[in-house]
Parts: C-alpha cells; structure tokens; sequence
C-alpha cells in the first residue's frame, strides 16, 4: 500500500479529478526532491497556516529525529560497520533534503493565502517546487509564470503576492474591483462630451 501511494495514487487520482481538460486533484503530494519523504496536504482544509503547521509537526520533528540518529552514527567512530557507513551517508542525504524542503515551505508560507474561489490550479501553483509528478508540476509552473505576469490578476492569490498591481488596475477594470471587494477604487471613466453638429446651409433658392 505504501509503494501505491508513493509510485501511482496521485497519477491515478490526478486522472479521476480531470475533466475537460480541467485538473482538479484534492489531495496533493509535497516532496523532497528523491520523492523518498512526502508530506500530503488535503486541498478544502488548506489555510495561511497550513505550511507552517507541516513544518511545524511533521518536517521539524523529523529533522530532530534524524540528526540524533546521525548524531549517534557518527559518534560510533572508525568502528562503524559498512552497513552503518551506508546508513549513514542515506541519513545525511535525507537530512538535506528535508531541510530544503522545509526551507521552500517556509519561504512560501508568509504571503501564501489559499482561497478555494481561485481553484485547485490557481492554489497549487506556487508550490510547483514540490511537486514530483512532472506534468503536473510543469502545469503548474506554467501557471505561476501567468499569475506572476499578472493574467490572473482576478485571484485572491495574486492580490497576496502582488497587491500593488491588482489595486492599480481595480482603478481601471470594474469587474477586477468587484471580485477583490474594492469597487470603492474604481474609477470611471469620464463622460464623453458630444460634439455640436453644425448646421447645414441652405443655397438660395
């Protein structure tokens, strides 16, 4: 079961929530760079404090618990078998990557704030890093460049990461205004003023 999950569940679920085109997946693998730790995030209970509570309660406790391992290992000294040396060395290897893993979580988490109207796409985009099924993480990084050019500009999620921007063209676009609650910063447009039509002149008769 636990080979399932980690080689072949969210191929096979990522297929079941796809639909015209549309990729709605619920549940999301976050992964080390080898795939070999994986922290899964269920989508409708996502929060601002979702990250740090899987650094919190999952990545530190780990990395504690790897480092007295590798703390125990290496004060055995020259008389470690290779076995131990081999265990050792994947130790070390895994604590790399968790603490890269954690560093990306926490370097996302101060602006990230999921919001279930942007959809599952939209939200998961700026943890593309994490992903390791590539078409999905190539989807979504593809969709992050879009929200970082601004084509998303009507998800909650741009105004977190890009509030300037999304202000500046509620001014101008009414329909952006009304979607982030801002219509007060709308703008309109001046009425054009028509212009007078000259009279025709009449020849002589």
């Amino acid at each position: 079961m636990r080979d399932f999950i980690r080689r072949e569940f969210f191929d096979l679920h990522l297929s079941l929530y796809t639909r015209s085109g549309r990729r709605a997946p619920i549940y999301w693998p976050l992964s080390t760079a080898s795939g070999i730790y994986t922290l899964w995030l269920y989508y409708p209970n996502l929060s601002s404090q979702t990250l740090y509570t899987a650094v919190n309660d999952f990545l530190d406790p780990k990395l504690a618990q790897l480092r007295q391992q590798i703390a125990s290992l290496r004060g055995k000294g020259n008389p470690r078998s290779r076995e131990e040396d081999r265990t050792l060395e994947a130790l070390q290897t895994l604590e790399v990557e968790l603490t890269e893993m954690r560093d990306t979580l926490l370097r996302i988490a101060p602006t990230y704030r999921p919001n279930q109207d942007d959809g599952v796409q939209i939200t998961a985009a700026p943890l593309w890093p994490l992903f390791r099924h590539k078409p999905w993480q190539k989807l979504l990084k593809e969709t992050w460049a879009k929200l970082e050019k601004g084509e998303y500009d009507w998800a909650h999620l741009a105004m977190a990461y890009w509030p300037d921007r999304v202000r500046e063209k509620c001014r101008t676009d009414k329909s952006l205004a009304i979607a982030h609650d801002l219509e007060r910063l709308y703008e309109p447009p001046e009425p054009r003023t028509a212009k007078p039509r000259g009279r025709k002149k009449s020849g002589d008769a």
